[in-house]
């Protein structure tokens, strides 16, 4: 049962409602307020009205302007508790802007350093490039609030002070929502830091112990202030950046830095000034006059005279449709509507099961849904599947987007706290961006199984109860009541509805073939071939696979399970050989030509799976060599050459157990979440054919697919020995693979199925020779 209780009264609702009704009309649920809110219709139909009752120009020729423009100045200082008595406005086109302006024109003296948090949006990394300090440290949120003062007592009381350092963070997390304490600004600013955090820049032992300087914060408010309120009375960050389309909507293009009379001393004289900046500027002579007034050297050119203007609509809209109480404030109110909905939501998600017990999603916070001062209206998560495997977030926007719902997918252009909740390291981080390839804003979500980004849901107080419900109603349609082999045919069906993006991911949601791996010699290392490799087939499966065998004295199969060492023999086939490595410097090589290799050879007979199997001897000198590496004497190897059928349906088999391929899902090998590299866990399973659905044991359903056109029927679940428990990169042995399988099938030993290709249907006399090729989409029939 929810804990919800509405904020708003029926008749506030009702208003509320019929201000944003385009959205019942779309037939659209808006859930990214983080990323921008929305207008209300009377909002821009009055500011339309104003714009046409008015004369407004330039303000540099048109009093009237000016006056609206300083109107607004103080509208804003109101708005945030202050007066301009305490606080400059400078308008800025956004945040980045005002974060930017900072970043050029911060004095750090001497020594003074930049410090940011981890959490930051991507705006405040590139603070970086421009700010002119000592060093620069990287910060965790801990650091920030964790309360722990400087041992050297208060900056400030301290004579001899060097430099001023620069401390920037964000009130509220744009990924998460979770909220810094800001009694932390005033703590940092007496007592500095305890510790500067992990150094980016600046040479190593520059910062001296008894280096003294003063604190000083950049407030990135961007997020924060869109649903609560800021008291700059009680707070009193030196710079506070923000945009106005977080709060009002309309109009976009316009920000604002505030700068305390504390921050405003430490401002440099500007290397650039624009029009509006100056009193006068000499042509011929290196001589001008900044102007008096503190935030007008700061505005370049003309402002946007026309959107500042309009911003006086948002405010009385705000007011007018979440008026104030005799307790809370309009901000308040709003804050606490927010709060009510992602703690439903909270609630809901952490109710929603998978039929086996486990969760359907994973949720990123810090400190839970208990307290608004700590957690603002925004809920991120990703779904997992039945086995615990991800769901890529470009497959929820794909969903949510068909279901008339805007969210928000991927890092946010926050990729420190995407770092920090999805528990990527630094050389994740480089196989995501370096190695993968991925950009920001892009719908690669998954790496090997693993996220590299999340899904947001972010709230406005025009966000209904039943939006929420909505969006829930989704994931338990979509997620909980239906297969993945549907969700994938209704979204390619329904594929023309989408934005280009998320068309071109559609079509990656389909499972590929990631890897075909060839074993020429029976029990030994694996060939493999990746993308974008392609490997013909034969009548017997893929061409070279399990041709050769070892055997003993005796005439019998040599296999790992007598001889773990077995898999540390690596064959390679080039052009015209096979070559058989053991080490770095050990190798020999056989011909690949049957021709050639009977030419020289003694047939033998030996058997595979209780058949005889009929093969030429490889020679003396393989033979030694094996004796030598394996430490058994008499030792030979066998090519086989005459032909072996199926007892069950008279297909070909080279000296495979039971079928012509054996496929596996890399989703079914991550549900068993070892501790060893994924690579090494699936070599153990010496499957030929490597695909992953991203569903866990899904393939144990499948009768029949195709693989790049090819067909293949199933011929059943592949019951697995102890074999599996050999690593097969050192030849250790660990039980874990089998008793977790066991564990996880109630006692069943099944993993990866057997396939066999189906013929093709034709009547030349002589076939084409078919390839399958890494990257070829898989279908299930």
């Amino acid at each position: 049962m929810s804990s919800y209780r509405p904020e708003f009264s029926e008749a506030e609702q009702s208003r509320i409602d019929a201000e944003f009704s385009r959205l019942a009309r779309n037939k659209s649920v808006y859930l990214d307020h983080a990323g921008t809110t929305l207008y209300a219709e009377s909002q821009v139909t009055a500011a339309a009205e104003q714009l046409q009752r008015n004369v407004f120009c330039n303000p540099h020729t048109c009093r009237l302007t000016g006056d609206f423009v300083d109107q607004v100045r103080f509208k804003i200082l109101e708005f945030f508790n202050t007066t301009a008595e305490d606080y400059h406005v400078i308008f800025t086109a956004n945040a980045t802007a005002a974060l930017s302006l900072v970043a050029e024109n911060f004095d750090f003296g001497s020594s003074g350093d930049f410090h940011f948090c981890q959490e930051n949006h991507t705006s405040v990394l590139g603070m970086r490039e421009r700010v002119r300090a000592n060093g620069i440290y990287m910060l965790m949120e801990k650091e920030i609030s964790g309360g722990e003062p400087k041992a050297n007592g208060k900056v400030h009381e301290v004579s001899g002070k060097t430099g001023n350092s620069l401390l920037t963070f964000s009130a509220q997390c744009n990924f998460s929502g979770y909220k810094i304490p800001l009694e932390a600004i005033e703590q940092i600013q007496i007592d500095g830091l305890a510790k500067p955090g992990k150094q980016l820049w600046g040479s190593v032992g520059e910062r001296k112990e008894n280096t003294h300087n003063d604190y000083y914060i950049c407030l990135d408010a961007a997020s924060f202030v869109g649903t609560s309120p800021l008291d700059l009375q009680k707070y009193r960050p030196d710079y506070v950046c923000l945009s106005f389309y977080k709060i009002f909507g309309y109009p976009t293009g316009v920000g604002a830095l505030l700068v305390s009379r504390r921050g405003a001393e430490v401002f440099q004289k500007r290397r650039f000034f624009g029009g509006g900046t100056i009193n006068y500027a000499y042509p011929h002579a290196m001589d001008y006059q900044l102007r008096e007034t503190f935030h007008q050297r700061y505005e370049d050119g003309t402002l946007p005279f026309l959107s500042i203007v309009e911003l006086l609509e948002g405010f009385r809209t705000l007011e007018r449709l979440v008026p104030r109480t005799e307790e809370f404030s309009t901000m308040e109110r709003i804050s606490r509507h927010v709060f009510g909905l992602a703690k439903h939501l909270e609630d809901q998600l952490r109710q929603l099961h998978h039929p086996n017990g486990e969760p359907l999603v994973k949720l990123y916070n810090k400190v839970g849904y208990q307290d608004k001062s700590r957690q603002g209206g925004t809920v991120a998560f990703n779904v997992r599947t039945e086995s615990g495997s991800f769901v890529g977030f470009g497959e929820i926007a794909c969903v949510a987007a068909l279901h008339g719902i805007l969210l928000r997918t991927g890092c946010f252009c926050n990729i420190g706290a995407c770092q920090y909740y999805l528990g990527l390291d630094e050389d994740a981080l480089d196989a995501i961006y370096k190695r993968a390839g991925r950009i920001c804003g892009d719908y690669f979500d998954l790496i090997d199984g693993q996220p590299t980004g999340a899904v947001r849901v972010s709230f406005g107080y025009m966000t209904t109860i039943q939006d929420v419900d909505q969006l829930l109603q989704m994931l338990r349609s979509s997620y909980l009541a239906t297969k993945p082999l549907q969700r994938i045919q209704f979204l390619e069906e329904q594929a023309e509805q989408l934005p280009p993006l998320l068309k071109e991911r559609v079509q990656l949601l389909r499972p590929k073939l990631l890897q075909m791996a060839i074993f020429p010699v029976k029990s030994c290392a694996a060939f493999k071939i990746e993308s974008p490799g392609s490997w013909p087939l034969t009548d017997q499966g893929l061409k070279y696979d399990r041709e050769w065998m070892i055997v003993d004295m005796n005439g019998m199969a040599l296999t790992q399970k007598r001889c773990t060492e077995l898999c540390l023999i690596r064959p390679v086939i080039k052009v015209d050989q096979l070559e058989l490595q053991f080490g770095d410097n050990s190798l020999i090589s056989v011909p690949l030509s049957l021709e050639d290799q009977a030419a020289d050879s003694a047939k033998c007979v030996s058997k595979v799976c209780r058949q005889p199997v009929e093969g030429l001897d490889c020679g003396d000198g393989v033979a030694q060599w094996l004796s030598e590496h394996l430490g058994m004497e008499g030792l030979r190897l066998l090519r086989q050459s005459g032909q072996r059928n199926s007892s069950k349906d008279q297909q070909k088999l080279s000296l495979v157990n039971q079928a012509q391929f054996l496929l596996l899902n890399r989703s079914s090998v991550r549900s068993l979440q070892f501790e060893e590299p994924l690579d090494e866990t699936v070599d153990r399973f010496r499957a030929n054919i490597i695909i992953d659905t991203g569903s866990a044991f899904e393939e144990l359903t499948y009768k029949a697919l195709s693989i790049g056109g090819i067909q293949f029927q199933v011929e059943g679940p592949c019951q697995r020995c102890d074999m599996i428990c050999i690593n097969q990169r050192t030849g250790e042995r660990s039980p874990e693979t089998l008793t977790t399988i066991s564990r996880l099938q109630k006692g069943r030993m099944r993993f990866g199925i057997y396939i066999t290709r189906i013929p093709p249907d034709t009547k030349e006399l002589e076939p084409k020779e078919q390839h399958m090729t890494c990257g070829d989409v898989v279908l299930v029939e």
